[in-house]
């Protein structure tokens, strides 16, 4: 908690900061300075008032976590753009008629924030082709991965619908869930619609599931007008495997391990969960926090999961909570010793409408014996 109150307080500072910049910059415009009639005070306030209408506008169409988002990465653009102008004033040796870089600055941060609420809006097909040592009874296994839906912040259940018809082309053998299907802000009818096209979902061996941080919810239940055992039965009914701290052997040949949050302290270890599973089949971990690697490594499981990260969510903080020791990796593959690691950037994102650094994506994962 407290790091999160850094994070908000940090968040805040620069937000202001990025204000005060931003209003004095928007000033060096040539139509301002005309509608000032080149009074200091004027100025500022035609700059302030252009800054605050536009900002609550963007705040009306995004909601004002996404028009914060926007003004910060404003910032940062018109930093570098304001240092590439004064680099040209003193190589070319004088003033530009225009402020160029201000132009630029704007421009640049329009093109960027609609690529990244494409790539937050435009779901990719990540393929991964693993190999294990392990007797798979002859199978090649076809899993696929889902994370990180967050429904209702980025699409609905009808939207997600579309994603699941897209999956069922696959032919799956396995789809495995990996977190944070809901959020706080996911009303009633889209969970229950979406936890019925989750179960539509047509694979060899079912859908299972493991809980992630936001699926519980951070506020009372009244706000999503619905109990966590609401959306538990829903799951259940729509014949989703919950796994909770669990494991199950699938046609006698390879294990699911679905782990509790990381944010639940009384989580079973990964080895206490593997204790008594017969070594010779593979496994599958499903834990939506990419956390203890060296742990899964040393319990010798062969794949591990994850989501959570959004694959970073934006530039340029993408690497943060590996840096912070908050998450082993941000995204992508990695392995250990003979255990493989997968960390999905998720099919949307957490009140963030915008995707900078990083794709939405659900992975196709084709496992094989070597």
């Amino acid at each position: 908690m407290t790091f999160w109150l850094v994070l908000f307080a940090v968040g805040m500072i620069v937000l202001v900061l990025s204000f005060i910049f931003i209003i004095k910059a928007v000033g060096r415009f040539s139509f301002v300075k005309r509608i000032a009639k080149e009074n200091r005070k004027k100025k500022i306030l035609v700059s302030a008032g252009i800054v605050l209408i536009t900002v609550a506008l963007l705040g009306f169409i995004f909601n004002i976590i996404n028009a914060a988002m926007i003004v910060i990465h404003l910032l940062l653009i018109w930093i570098i753009c304001d240092g590439v102008n004064l680099i040209l004033k003193k190589c070319l040796k004088k003033e530009p008629k225009y402020y160029y870089a201000g132009i630029a600055a704007v421009c640049i941060t329009i093109v960027y924030m609609s690529v990244g609420w494409y790539y937050a809006h435009h779901v990719y097909e990540t393929h991964y082709d693993l190999k294990v040592n392990k007797d798979l009874n002859g199978k090649t296994l076809k899993v696929v991965q889902i994370s990180d839906s967050h429904v209702g912040t980025v699409f609905d259940a009808d939207k997600f619908m579309e994603y699941i018809e897209d999956i069922n082309k696959l032919e799956p053998d396995i789809v495995l869930f990996t977190g944070d299907f809901i959020d706080d802000d996911t009303f009633k009818d889209d969970m229950v619609k979406s936890c019925k096209a989750l179960g539509s979902l047509k694979t060899t061996y079912g859908v299972y599931y493991s809980f992630g941080n936001h699926d519980k919810g951070y506020y009372s239940a009244e706000r999503r007008g619905y109990t966590v055992d609401d959306f538990y039965n829903e799951m259940r009914k729509n014949n989703i495997n919950i796994l909770e701290d669990e494991s199950v052997l699938i046609d006698d040949s390879f294990y699911i391990i679905g782990r509790r949050d990381g944010y639940i302290s009384d989580r079973k270890k990964i080895k206490e969960l593997v204790e008594g599973l017969d070594e010779s089949k593979t496994m599958i971990v499903m834990d939506h926090e990419p956390m203890e690697y060296d742990e899964h490594a040393d319990a010798k499981v062969d794949l591990v999961l994850s989501g959570h990260t959004h694959g970073g969510q934006f530039f340029p903080v993408i690497h943060l909570g590996e840096w912070l020791k908050m998450n082993c990796r941000t995204y992508g593959y990695e392995k250990r010793d003979n255990t493989n690691f997968i960390v999905s950037s998720g099919i949307a994102d957490w009140e963030i409408k915008f995707k900078t650094g990083c794709i939405s994506e659900y992975n196709v994962i084709t496992i094989s014996q070597e």
